[in-house]
């Protein structure tokens, strides 16, 4: 994979988290490339992974074996048409990260027969951290399926979906997550606080306790519900706790809060894809 040339097309901060991993992980820096016009991105990504830059996005993609769209969804379809001479001359495999752009879309202004895969990363991932959703078109190739992983998970782990459809969930899932469990340590916080205890100690507690459970659930092989069983004692303190989230029904306030999130992904893709919402 090393000797392949990535040009990443915008470089914001996806872009410079999915760089910043590469190169971390032993990418060679000679090897990827970033085009943007503001002059400030291209220059702290410079600065900071010592990375190659251009200022023409169809140089960029005339040298690459691999091209990222990192750039705002509104943009692509323009950028995606002045590239698209480029990309039938050379063609690269094309990865987008540019949310809600659908793949038919981006071969319309592409080319019909690109190789393109979608991505849905999500913020952990310029910590490296991240969770990636991605789906690739009818025009992919295992190597190139390959290719397109391990540049994710240069920021974190990686799923595939066989339904592009299957992607607004995942962005209701892991794209909006991270919101989530913000808001949960917010209100955690606030009613530590409410209970006399001092901000710092409690946003300490909170996000320790948040950490040691996520790793908790992480490293072991049972679903949280088993998790969940095994430190609630029946008449204690969890289970105090846990009858008020039942009878104030979470479970069903979760599945709305997420079923609320896709049923938006879809409405803004179909709005970003200029079809009727």
């Amino acid at each position: 994979m090393t000797n392949r040339t990535i040009a990443f097309i915008g470089a914001g901060n996806m872009a410079a988290a999915l760089i910043k991993g590469l190169v971390e992980d032993g990418y060679p820096a000679d090897n990827i490339i970033a085009s943007d016009p503001d002059h400030k991105r291209t220059d702290f990504i410079k600065e900071c992974c010592a990375i190659r830059t251009l200022d023409e996005n169809r140089t960029a993609v005339l040298e690459a074996d691999v091209v990222v769209l990192a750039v705002k969804p509104q943009a692509l379809p323009q950028i995606a048409r002045d590239i698209a001479g480029a990309v039938g001359n050379s063609k690269p495999l094309i990865i987008s990260i540019a949310a809600g752009i659908q793949t038919k879309h981006l071969a319309e202004w592409l080319g019909e027969d690109v190789a393109i895969i979608r991505t849905m990363p999500n913020t952990p991932a310029m910590l490296q951290t991240g969770t990636t959703g991605l789906y690739a078109n009818p025009n992919t190739n295992e190597d190139q399926r390959n290719l397109a992983e391990s540049i994710m998970r240069a920021v974190g782990l990686t799923l595939w979906v066989d339904s592009e459809t299957m992607m607004d969930s995942v962005t209701a899932v892991s794209g909006s997550g991270p919101a989530y469990f913000f808001l949960v340590m917010e209100h955690m916080i606030s009613a530590a606080e409410k209970m006399g205890m001092d901000h710092n100690s409690a946003k300490l507690l909170t996000l320790h306790t948040a950490l040691g459970a996520s790793r908790m659930a992480l490293e072991n092989p049972e679903d949280p519900s088993v998790l969940r069983e095994k430190v609630t004692s029946p008449g204690g303190t969890t289970a105090a706790a846990l009858a008020v989230f039942n009878e104030s029904g979470l479970e069903q306030i979760i599945e709305d809060a997420l079923t609320a999130a896709r049923d938006r992904s879809i409405e803004l893709s179909s709005q970003v894809n200029g079809e009727q919402a």
